[in-house]
């Protein structure tokens, strides 16, 4: 069934007035604030404390990343399956709560989901702990803390890529979104040597202690923002049908020529990484001999990429254009990954550290880019079901990928598994070629090009990560 003329204008129209209505209010923040737009961000104190909440609970949960793992190879003496069905259990969430998960982010305020979410996922965490002193750990409460912390962050990650544009100005998101991968970075660097010292000093279910502190933490952070969120544009009161509201949000991101192709990029890049990641701790375990805290040295050193992608992100996107890089970031990703399973026997870890830097360095650079895009060129409506729209299609892929790491690495071996996952992710960059992404020189250039009334034509129509060379893409 076609759509109306007259719906089209009145879906442009009302665009056109969330955007001016936005930047209406921005104005009227820089005026009663005095802020201006060559203000640096270390100066905007409620970014520095959405920084630093994201960056104490990046830290923390760099331990879970490694323990969870641990735990059930080594104390619950899971098989290969196992241990990529526990992978599955944390990504699931995002292809089951992911679509409404958005909806719900548009209806409400975002900072109480940001804390609900961390209050959440601590207890979850805090559960692993006191089951194991109590001896009555296994498996299935693995299964469960991954499934319930999975679907905790679904609401948090939204939440989280909705707020920031509410934070800061359109062409400073680039410079926010680099701020936070800076810190990022640093959990990725820091992280794992920590963790894997801490394992190794009083266990990995003792360790998990220090991930849920850390969301404690992060709670208490977002709690001190102090800016105003403006009123949901749309009241759980009177709102429309979930499925309705779901389904605006999926003709949005699939009728928009650069989302659809990008979210295809993502989700093949994460599909064929959380292949790898699913059994990459048990292929560093067994086939390399390797322990907990040389593990997290490897790590530690090879997420030295993550920082020089923060840091320099900001110039390869005004040197090169924020497409070139955005597109060359997703090659370098495929390439790194390809020297895991070419990493010989005899000396593995140049290998390993080399492989960790090119993906860490490129999926930063690539998040970076296509974040920024993305949030700069939607509505402040729809910036809820947008991401969760593109969560559910780019991290829907990861359980679906978790589950056949651990298939056919029990079938075939880790390493020819691992070796087809590399292999095949270098198809990511086929889609992110043909969105013409490496045509956008800067986030202002995508505002213009893909403007709110080419983009969402037919969109307000009435109609019914893990630990290493697994790192996703957003």
């Amino acid at each position: 069934m076609g759509v109306h003329p007259d719906q089209v204008i009145s879906v442009a129209r009302e665009h056109i007035r969330d955007l001016e209505a936005e930047a209406a209010a921005r104005r009227a923040v820089r005026r009663a604030t005095g802020s201006t737009h060559g203000r640096s961000l270390w100066r905007h104190e409620d970014f520095v404390r959405l920084w630093t909440a994201e960056s104490v609970s990046r830290l923390g949960s760099q331990v879970s990343l490694l323990a969870l793992p641990l735990i059930a190879i080594t104390l619950l003496n899971a098989s290969t399956f196992q241990v990529g069905l526990l992978s599955t259990m944390e990504f699931l969430p995002f292809v089951l709560v992911g679509l409404p998960a958005g909806v719900w982010v548009d209806r409400l305020r975002r900072r109480p989901v940001l804390i609900a979410g961390d209050l959440g996922r601590a207890l979850a965490l805090a559960s692993i702990p006191l089951a194991y002193a109590l001896g009555v750990l296994g498996i299935g409460q693995l299964y469960a803390v991954g499934f319930a912390t999975g679907a905790l962050t679904v609401f948090f990650d939204v939440a989280y890529q909705s707020y920031l544009p509410r934070l800061v100005e359109p062409d400073r998101l680039v410079d926010g979104n680099a701020k936070l991968e800076i810190s990022s970075s640093g959990a990725s660097i820091a992280g794992p040597g920590l963790a894997g010292a801490l394992i190794q000093l009083v266990t990995a279910p003792a360790a998990v202690l220090v991930d849920a502190a850390s969301f404690l933490a992060s709670a208490a952070f977002i709690g001190r923002i102090r800016r105003r969120e403006p009123p949901p544009s749309r009241p759980v009161a009177g709102a429309p049908g979930m499925r309705r509201e779901i389904a605006e949000g999926l003709r949005y991101v699939l009728g928009h020529r650069l989302l659809r192709w990008t979210a295809a990029t993502t989700a093949t890049f994460n599909l064929f990484s959380a292949m790898t990641s699913a059994v990459l701790v048990l292929y560093l375990v067994r086939h390399f001999g390797m322990s907990a805290g040389l593990i997290g040295l490897v790590l530690s050193v090879g997420n030295a990429g993550w920082l020089a992608g923060a840091l320099l992100a900001g110039r390869l996107a005004a040197l090169a254009g924020i497409g070139r890089m955005t597109v060359g970031a997703t090659a370098l990703c495929g390439l790194g990954a390809l020297l895991v399973p070419a990493a010989p026997a005899a000396a593995p870890i140049p290998w390993l550290v080399a492989a960790q830097f090119l993906v860490s360095f490129g999926s930063t650079t690539y998040n970076i880019g296509q974040v920024s895009i993305r949030q700069a060129i939607t509505p402040p409506r729809l910036y809820g079901r947008m991401n969760a729209t593109m969560r559910f299609m780019v991290w829907g892929t990861m359980p679906v990928g978790a589950a056949l790491g651990g298939a056919v690495g029990g079938a075939i071996g880790l390493r020819p598994t691992i070796w087809i996952a590399a292999t095949a992710s270098l198809l990511a960059v086929v889609p992110v070629l043909a969105s013409r992404m490496w045509a956008i020189g800067s986030v202002d250039a995508a505002i213009a090009r893909f403007s709110p009334a080419e983009a969402p034509v037919g969109a307000g129509a009435e109609a019914s990560g893990p630990p290493g060379v697994g790192n996703s893409l957003l």
